[in-house]
Order: C-alpha cells, then structure tokens, then sequence
C-alpha cells in the first residue's frame, strides 16, 4: 500500500468511517457483469477503496431488463461502495490514465478473456513490470489454458455445462436452470477469497501476483460432494445430498414451508408437533433412508396435517424444534426482524433514484467493521476527477508501459 504523499487517482475513492480489515488498499476494478465486479464489491465492504473502470459503451449489467427507470437494479446491487470511470483502453491518451492508476493500485481485476489483456498491453507480465506489487485477478470462463480457454462463459452456460441443470431438473423431464447467478456470486466470493490471500502473503513476500478464478472453477468447486468418483464405481450412481423423504417443501393451509427433519431428535419433534407422534417410534421410519423409502405413504399424513394450519403459523409453531421456513417474497427479507437485528440492510442515497435499500457488510468484523457503504456509480461519475489528477494523458512513457 502506497505511502506517497503526492496526490493519488485513488484520492476520490477515500473511505471515511470506521476502520476495515482491507481499509488503504486500493483496488482497480475492470470487470463486468456479476463476478469480478461483485468480487470487487466484496472488498469495498471490507473497506478497501474502488474504482470501477468502465468501456465507453459502460459495463453491460447497466443495461439488463429493470423495473427501475433510472438505473439497472442488477447493476446498483453488484457494485456498490465504488467510483467509477470510463476509458477507452484502445486509446493510449486513456490507457495512460489506467496506467497511473496500476502505480498506485493494490490490486487489479478484469474479466477479459485471455487473449484481450495483451493485446491491451494489460497483461500481468507487462503490469508487474510496472508495479511489482501488483495483485492481478484475471476472471475468465474456463480459464487460462485448454480448448475452451478464449470461448464466452456465462453463469448459466456452465451450470448446464457442469451438471448442476441435470441434477436440479426431475429424474424424468428436463434440465433445470438454477436462478439467482449462483454460479456468478460464488466465483465473486473466490475473487475476494484469492485477492485477500494473495495480499496476505504479500506481506511476507513483498511482491504481488497472478490470481486466476474461472466460472468452471467455480462451478465444480460448488460441486465438491459431488465430485467425487471412487474407483470401480459405474457411471450414474447416486451423487445428490437431498435427502428426500420429508424433507423438502411442503404445501400447507396458506403458502408453502419448507421442513428439515433428518437427526432423530427433529423427527420426533415433528410427529409430536403435527399430532403424528406415533410416526416417531415406528421402526418402519427410523432412518432417513428408510423414510426417503416410504416416502409416499408418510407426505400422504403429513401433508394432511400441514393442511390444519398456514406456512406461517406451522414456523411459529416448530420455534426452534423443527428446521423450517415459510416460502417468503425476497421483498419480505427487507423488513424481517432478524434481518434488522443483524443490520443487513441499509439506506444508501442516489443521484438519480433518490434513495434505496440494500445489503450491507455481509461479513462481521467485531474489532474492524469498515465505513458504510454507499450507491454504485452512475456512469462516468468520477472520470474528470481521476483524470484531472493523474495528468497522464498524453504521456508517452507511461502510454507505451
């Protein structure tokens, strides 16, 4: 982390507040759509300083269908807590300007693939040269190697790539998406994961690094229990955690409940609490395996027992007893007591909405907590200010470095 006292691109980016675990380090974020820039975010939140650098035709999340006028909802929730640019990395005048940012930046990402970064002299080696200290995430589809290394990768495309839409579709009809760029979000928290480490063992080692975190990657690595194939085993063995049986959701009076009763002491507590109890020491259901076995014959009684009473009214019923959750609209989540307890939400200004809700420090740090978020950029927000202050334009050396 830089301890110049000239003025810094990175000025405009200045968190106030309380203290993160990653307040001071400075971040260049090149990325688009959901991983990079949500990995990104993830360590805004941390309290590290962010600058989003966008084409001139913006990052292309601003323009997914939103039913707000003003701005993409998708855009606002991914990229929060950062300034944001515009430059044209075609133009050395403007590659310039990235340039001064890479002497002054901690870390940098982008979601090129991997034959962009060198035709935009950004690759690791050529910025290494120029900041050795530099922590580069590359985020790429597949990676850096193999067939598929320069083919667009998209969260959905690998989840139906990987398995992960066999398994979520019905063993008899057809693949299923898995909504809500699950794919996406778990490659961002690998961004945050690998960056962190890369910059803890700079620490040590003094010198920065490549990090390399692909969609595959993650889509396997979701996978783990999964992944596994023992020798001698066929092909299409069993390889899902779902436990079946009673546990899954479940239709009740009002709305649906989702119910998990797989240790002996939930079991029972459900057949007591659903005036079943006689189910609790019938040897025919002793096991998980053995209710999954019979499971038609016992959601028969239980669903004619969740029929008495809403979804809502069986939660506050099984407390803290049975495992449970009323199948709630995400807008409910906004003002649900354990989400304010916790403090997950918070009211963040915005030049063009006014003022929204969001998410906010998703990760407690009891001694270091971090500033308080704010609203991602509009487009092109802060790029007179950052240019204003590198005064690169136009410097050939730095143009050509």
């Amino acid at each position: 982390m830089s301890g110049s006292h000239t003025p810094s691109p990175f000025d405009i980016a200045h968190r106030d507040g309380a203290a993160g675990p990653l307040s001071g380090v400075r971040v260049l974020d090149l990325s688009a759509y959901i991983a990079g820039p949500y990995g990104c975010t993830l360590l805004a939140d941390q309290g590290a300083e962010v600058i989003k650098v966008e084409p001139p035709v913006g990052d292309n999340l601003r323009k997914y269908p939103s039913t707000l006028e003003a701005e993409s909802r998708a855009f606002l929730g991914v990229n929060r807590s950062k300034r944001g640019v515009v430059l044209d990395l075609k133009q050395p005048d403007q590659r310039a300007v990235l340039m001064r940012l890479v002497r002054d930046a901690d870390v940098l990402v982008h979601n090129f693939r991997p034959s962009v970064p060198a035709r935009l002299g950004i690759d690791f080696d050529s910025l290494h040269k120029l900041n050795p200290r530099l922590v580069y995430c590359a985020v790429t589809g597949y990676g850096d190697s193999g067939p598929l290394k320069d083919k667009a990768g998209y969260d959905q495309v690998l989840q139906t790539m990987t398995g992960m839409c066999a398994m979520q579709g019905k063993p008899s009809g057809a693949p299923e998406i898995l909504y809500g760029s699950v794919v996406d979000y778990y490659a961002a928290a690998l961004v945050a994961a690998g960056v962190s480490s890369a910059l803890y063992e700079r620490e040590r080692s003094g010198e920065g690094q490549y990090v390399g975190v692909s969609l595959l990657r993650s889509a396997l690595t979701m996978q783990s229990a999964r992944m596994i194939w023992a020798d001698g085993e066929p092909e299409g063995v069993g390889r899902d955690m779902r436990s079946g049986g009673v546990t899954g959701i479940h239709p009740t009076a009002h709305g649906h409940l989702y119910i998990s009763a797989n240790t002996p002491r939930f079991w029972q507590a459900l057949c007591e609490k659903t005036g079943l109890a006689e189910l609790a020491t019938d040897p025919r259901y002793d096991s998980v395996r053995k209710r999954a076995d019979h499971s038609d014959e016992l959601l028969a009684k239980l669903h004619a027992a969740l029929a008495t009473r809403s979804a809502l009214e069986w939660e506050t019923l099984f407390g803290e007893e049975v495992p449970c959750a009323a199948a709630r609209k995400v807008e409910d989540m906004f003002d649900h007591p354990q989400v304010l307890a916790e403090e997950m939400i918070t009211t963040l200004p915005h030049p063009l909405l006014g003022n929204y809700r969001g998410i906010t420090r998703p990760i407690v740090f009891g001694r270091t907590p971090g500033p308080q978020p704010f609203a991602a950029p509009v487009f092109d927000q802060d790029t007179a200010a950052v240019i204003a202050v590198t005064g690169a334009a136009g410097n050939d050396d730095d143009a050509q470095a």
